[in-house]
């Protein structure tokens, strides 16, 4: 059957230990395995904003040995000149496989429905699986261990980061804490379905109101943007809503003494999180967005191996 990174649980606790692995070893030794070489291509759709996506998969498609080519979702207009099914039919006749960053998560699962490659989630408004690899590899690096990890998420607890956080955390046997106002937790359908990984990897997820409750004791802080793309018009109201959320010095010392601090980007300093902290000794938000060009390699390697 053929496997796809739609969401944060398509990988089981065994197969995400199995990709981090592969991603710990190809950061060691980037030019090893070349399961693109010819080159074969990797078609990058791409209808929201990028930066560390777009730069992330196009260096580690490269370093794979392929070729990345870059499709302009919005001058393809797919869904409005072509159907998502016929669009999945052509790109899988060109590509290797697909990397998709959209908005819906229902468009993501027609492509990988229709496409006849690996399809991979670049970022929808439900889940980033791709990032979250990333963060677990950082916390490998800087913790040493996932299960049994305490990690709080605070702020929006309702947006794609939030979800993939306690599905991946949940996959991974870790504590995972989310600190953020009534009304904006992740979906209530995803943290059910993250109770029930947990039930079976020994990990949690618990709902705080209170930051400080959340944040207590954490070896790992998360943060992401208050205003996601597409709740530009929100702004006003989220500022005021999240900012007993803000990530300042003063949340983080309620945190274990080496706690890491960790935001996937773009970061708003002086909202959710301060410039003190982000640019502090306890960040390791550089490392985090390097290594989702490691992890990227590895999803990719790892899903064509069985293609």
């Amino acid at each position: 059957m053929m496997r796809h990174l739609l969401a944060d649980d398509d990988l089981t606790p065994a197969e995400q230990a199995e990709v981090l692995d592969l991603a710990a070893a190809i950061k060691a030794d980037p030019f090893a395995l070349r399961p693109l070489e010819g080159p074969r291509t990797v078609a990058l759709v791409f209808d929201r904003p990028t930066l560390r996506t777009q730069v992330s998969f196009s260096a580690g498609i490269a370093e794979l040995g392929g070729h990345a080519m870059a499709v302009d979702g919005g001058l393809a207009a797919m869904g409005e000149r072509e159907s998502f099914e016929d669009v999945a039919r052509v790109l899988g006749r060109q590509a290797a496989a697909v990397v998709w960053r959209t908005a819906h998560q229902a468009d993501l699962v027609t492509m990988a429905e229709h496409a006849g490659v690996p399809v991979v989630n670049a970022l929808t408004d439900e889940f980033h699986p791709c990032q979250l690899l990333a963060d677990l590899q950082t916390v490998r690096e800087h913790v040493g261990t996932l299960a049994g990890t305490r990690v709080a998420f605070v702020g929006d607890g309702a947006c794609n980061m939030g979800n993939s956080w306690v599905l991946a955390g949940a996959t991974a046997g870790m504590h995972v804490a989310v600190g953020a106002p009534e009304g904006y937790e992740p979906d209530a359908a995803v943290l059910a379905r993250a109770g029930e990984i947990a039930s079976r990897t020994g990990g949690s997820i618990t709902l705080e109101r209170d930051p400080v409750a959340a944040v207590t004791d954490a070896a790992v802080v998360v943060t992401d943007t208050w205003v996601s793309m597409g709740r530009e018009e929100e702004a006003a109201d989220r500022l005021r809503l999240f900012t007993p959320y803000s990530l300042t010095a003063g949340l983080l010392a309620h945190a274990a003494p080496d706690a890491i601090v960790m935001h996937c980007l773009p970061a708003y300093r002086g909202t959710e999180i301060d410039a003190a902290v982000i640019d502090g000794a306890q960040s390791v938000v550089w490392d985090e967005a390097e290594n989702r060009r490691h992890a990227q390699k590895a999803i990719l390697t790892w899903l064509l191996e069985r293609a």
